[in-house]
């Protein structure tokens, strides 16, 4: 069972030039082929996803959500040949982008799965929360893995990251926001112990309810907690947020907030040890 939940993306224009498309079909074994759910941005809840045959071998894993047009795994992936990384995006020309990235730099452990994370990426790893009928049902379940499920043999990620995503700057919209106690619970799910998730914006106050997410889950444990202050936060001697990690990619999100004035926060969150 899928349900329609609140969308932490906005679903633009969903065309794609004519070179892009011709690039899509062209190295489709870029692309991870799903039967789709409901909704365009949902894959099938039966949906089976087996990473190591999708990458062609095991390896360390990395997941990337909202990449963007793929720089930041792209410019990773020359770097370290020795892991696969997923990305996760639900805007079609985003994809696009994403393999067009992939293709000039010849890189091969990189693969794109065109989907809602939150929604997706509980099917693709097998929890249990991929039967939840809302997202506070989500949180309910929690992250632990169905071994019924066809996802719940793939392997769990080292390392998870969410850099610049959509801010939704209207207080009415921040419900709408990625980072967030729902999505929490499932990227505690996927992560493996001691797997690290990577954060970054350059807004203020999601800086703080990324911060807040983090203390709140019990999943994880903020290494930085207490560190690093805000003077801008509504509570400056809080701190909780990460030095900038020297691998992230300056993109062009993060150029275009440094021109209109906004600081850039970094987090990262541990996951615990299972019981």
């Amino acid at each position: 069972m899928t349900y329609r939940h609140i969308h932490s993306f906005s679903l633009r224009g969903s065309r794609l030039g004519k070179r892009h498309e011709a690039l899509l079909a062209e190295r489709a074994e870029l692309l991870i082929s799903v039967p789709r759910g409901e909704e365009p941005v949902e894959i099938a809840a039966d949906a089976r996803v087996d990473l190591a045959a999708e990458f062609g071998r095991e390896a360390p894993l990395i997941v990337e959500v909202g990449p963007g047009s793929g720089e930041q795994a792209v410019g990773y992936a020359v770097r370290h040949p020795e892991v696969n990384i997923l990305l996760v995006e639900a805007w079609h020309p985003g994809v696009g982008r994403c393999v067009a990235s992939i293709v000039r730099a010849g890189v091969e452990n990189v693969r794109v799965l065109e989907a809602d994370a939150v929604q997706a990426l509980p099917v693709v790893f097998g929890l249990a929360a991929s039967r939840a009928a809302s997202a506070a049902e989500i949180e309910e379940i929690g992250p632990g893995v169905d071994p019924a499920l066809p996802g719940s043999t793939n392997p769990r990620a080292a390392e998870l990251w969410t850099f610049f995503p959509d801010p939704w700057r209207k207080t009415r919209h921040h419900k709408r926001r990625l980072v967030a106690p729902r999505f929490g619970v499932v990227a505690a799910g996927i992560l493996e112990d001691q797997g690290l998730w990577r954060m970054a914006t350059d807004w203020d106050d999601y800086a703080w309810q990324m911060r807040d997410t983090l203390e709140v889950l019990p999943y994880f444990e903020n290494p930085y907690a207490g560190q690093n202050p805000d003077p801008n936060d509504r509570e400056p001697e809080r701190g909780g947020f990460a030095r900038r990690w020297e691998e992230r990619e300056l993109t062009r999100f993060e150029e275009r907030g440094r021109e209109a004035g906004r600081s850039v926060h970094d987090l990262v969150a541990v996951r615990k040890k299972r019981g």
